[in-house]
């Protein structure tokens, strides 16, 4: 049988382009909160689970520099019904792999409650270090599901066909996921290369923890870029226009 991943966007930030860029123009950008489905003869994955009411309730008093909300979620966008829209049951899904522990990437995991959570274990260790900060909010990650802590690379079905990855920088424990589809390998890049644009200009973010990690990391995603790797970027709108909302990529 074939691996399958279909994307969904699960909400919507407003952002100026040098919230995504060092050096970027302060034009907004609109955003996508992107999630995944992989579906695999072993098992079903979700790579991230975007925005939910719980993470839009904690975004509802910021607002951008021009006085518009920087955030988009309505009714429908959430992770579960996205999977319920492509008639998949959220209580079926048997692996959560989180990009990292921000809101904008597990905000979805309450909604999945039979899957064990893949994360680097530098992450997990600390998510929970600083949970109650503006960036590790523990009720998104604190869910009750196990984790399953990683160092480095993780072959999910050791078949090589959905493997994750470290790729450090923005946050100490960031990962993203390789899939090998038949029509070829596509990275879900998460928060280490937010735009086309930064990995064109290899330029690294003003968010990013460790530039110098990061800065490795787009050069290690451009490599792969090279050798034919397709990637989806974490919050490039322009991307994302042509990606087709659950629709099954093979």
């Amino acid at each position: 049988m074939s691996v399958t991943l279909r994307a969904f966007t699960c909400g919507w930030l407003h952002l100026p382009v040098s919230f995504f860029i060092e050096g970027g123009e302060e034009t907004l950008l609109r955003a996508p909160v992107p999630a995944y489905l992989i579906e695999h003869p072993k098992g079903r994955v979700l790579f991230d689970t975007g925005l939910t009411v719980r993470a839009r309730r904690l975004l509802i008093d910021q607002q951008s520099s021009a006085g518009r909300p920087n955030f988009e979620f309505d009714e429908g966008t959430d992770i579960a019904a996205r999977l319920r829209a492509v008639d998949i049951d959220p209580a079926r899904i048997d692996w959560i792999v989180n990009s990292h522990l921000h809101s904008d990437h597990c905000g979805g995991n309450e909604a999945i409650p039979n899957a064990s959570v893949v994360i680097q274990h530098r992450e997990l260790v600390v998510a929970r270090a600083q949970a109650g900060s503006m960036l590790y909010d523990d009720r998104s990650f604190e869910t009750g599901q196990p984790f399953l802590g990683i160092d480095g690379e993780h072959d999910l079905f050791g078949d090589g066909r959905v493997t994750v990855f470290p790729t450090y920088g923005h946050t100490p424990g960031h990962q993203s996921m390789r899939v090998s589809l038949a029509s070829g390998n596509v990275i879900l890049a998460g928060d280490c290369c937010y735009l086309k644009r930064s990995l064109d200009e290899l330029r690294t973010s003003p968010a990013d923890v460790d530039k110098e990690q990061a800065a490795a990391t787009l050069r290690r995603l451009r490599a792969l870029k090279a050798s034919g790797a397709r990637i989806f970027y974490g919050h490039d709108g322009v991307f994302w226009k042509d990606v087709a909302q659950g629709v099954a990529l093979c």
